[in-house]
């Protein structure tokens, strides 16, 4: 296994609509396994593939006693509720803020052995997914900030670049 390069605000990758997974070979293993330990080398909760410069729709994330989870060609499928919870991402690193989201999350996506999975989460695990499957669209979580708060961090935002 390796740690990948993480891409920060400014990478042209994390602006891309990530493509399907197609197929899950040996590959797409080895990428999900260095997902898996460049987001605990530095120390985040979750990884989308364009965070490491893959334009696929993968992602990991641990925020649970059980291990990390992989999903590959994630969906939400239902929302309920709301929450604002402060967020931050690996990629825009320094920058903090609270974010609004659905409190509870039902996501469809399938795992490495390419069978379907479903699974519903809320609270922290529930903003993680849908953080991460923001990264997927070409979204980071600044995108979901009020305009005042974006002039807030504008300068901060440069200095990533």
């Amino acid at each position: 296994m390796a740690i990948l390069r993480l891409h920060k605000y400014g990478s042209p990758v994390l602006r891309e609509k990530a493509m399907p997974v197609t197929k899950i070979d040996d590959e797409i293993k080895e990428l999900v396994n260095n997902m898996i330990e460049t987001m605990y080398a530095e120390g985040g909760a979750g990884l989308a593939a364009p965070q490491v410069g893959v334009s696929k729709k993968i992602i990991v994330i641990d925020t649970e006693d059980k291990g990390p989870i992989v999903l590959i060609n994630p969906e939400i499928v239902k929302r309920e509720g709301e929450t604002s919870e402060e967020e931050g991402c690996l990629s825009v690193p320094g920058i903090y803020s609270p974010v609004k989201r659905s409190y509870s999350v039902t996501v469809e996506a399938i795992d490495l052995d390419e069978k379907k999975i479903q699974i519903t989460r809320e609270g922290f695990l529930a903003i993680a997914l849908q953080h991460e499957i923001d990264h997927l669209e070409g979204y980071l979580f600044i995108d979901r900030l009020g305009p005042a708060k974006r002039i807030m961090i504008k300068n901060q935002l440069k200095e990533i670049k």
